[in-house]
């Protein structure tokens, strides 16, 4: 966990120094108008100050907006650390003691690539779905939650998209609020620790949640990873029902 809380300091420093270097950017340009327009033992020129001043005002109509625009949008910072957990099912617990998992066989390229899915989930053909590139113990809890949803509840669970690179984050958010709200280094898929998943029947990936077979499965998705110590995105404002996370500093299941 301490490649995450370092992460939280990352995206945590980046936001204070953005209006600290504002204003750096900001004293140097007065400065250097201030030395233009009143250069020592030199007389102004009015046409250089009537340049100056409307080269100054083009260039704060065009930078001062967008400038604004990015110091007000609230920033999505990683989310922070859970000092503690929801008691686990004993049951389910022991499961993690027990045998050692191994993730299932990779699904044909061609599942992940259909119309339904891509207007379902954009881009998703290019995503990770590496479980070796997942943290070792969110791997481990993760692989517990497929079992038991194959076992107990009769849903075959696939990984739609485990470990994500900077660039595919940014690309992701530049997509629209709809893709992902988080820009690189704010979602903890960066680091491993986070992953979507969906479900098969009859040889078809199903995402949508506007499917009651899917949506009930999504359910009990969601109360096996919150029973092995992981958040559910299903409990979010913004829900994000196919989406479990590590981020508790120590959660014991």
């Amino acid at each position: 966990m301490q490649v995450s809380r370092a992460a939280s300091a990352f995206v945590l420093m980046e936001r204070t120094m953005v209006p600290f270097t504002v204003a750096i950017i900001f004293a140097i340009a007065v400065a250097a108008a201030w030395l233009l327009l009143y250069p020592p033992q030199r007389k102004s020129d009015p046409r250089r100050r009537r340049f100056f001043l409307l080269g100054a005002g083009a260039t704060a109509l065009v930078a001062v907006p967008p400038l604004a625009v990015r110091l007000m949008r609230p920033r999505q910072l990683l989310p922070p650390f859970e000092a503690q957990v929801r008691p686990a099912d004993p049951r389910i617990a022991a499961l993690l003691q027990g045998e050692h998992l191994v993730p299932p066989l990779p699904l044909p390229p061609m599942t992940f690539s259909t119309a339904e899915v891509e207007l379902l989930r954009p881009m998703l053909s290019l995503a990770d779905r590496d479980w070796q590139r997942l943290d070792q113990d969110f791997a481990r809890r993760l692989l517990v939650v497929f079992n038991v949803m194959r076992e107990r509840h009769g849903y075959q669970m696939v990984l739609l998209e485990g470990f994500r690179s900077p660039e595919r984050q940014e690309r992701l958010a530049a997509a629209g609020s709809h893709v992902s709200n988080a820009r690189a280094f704010q979602s903890l898929h960066q680091y491993g620790l986070a992953a979507d998943c969906a479900f098969m029947r009859d040889g078809r990936l199903v995402i949508s949640e506007r499917d009651p077979w899917a949506m009930r499965g999504y359910q009990l998705y969601g109360e096996v990873a919150e029973s092995l110590g992981m958040t559910w995105g299903g409990r979010w404002a913004m829900m994000d029902f196919g989406h479990t996370e590590l981020r508790s500093r120590d959660a014991r299941a």
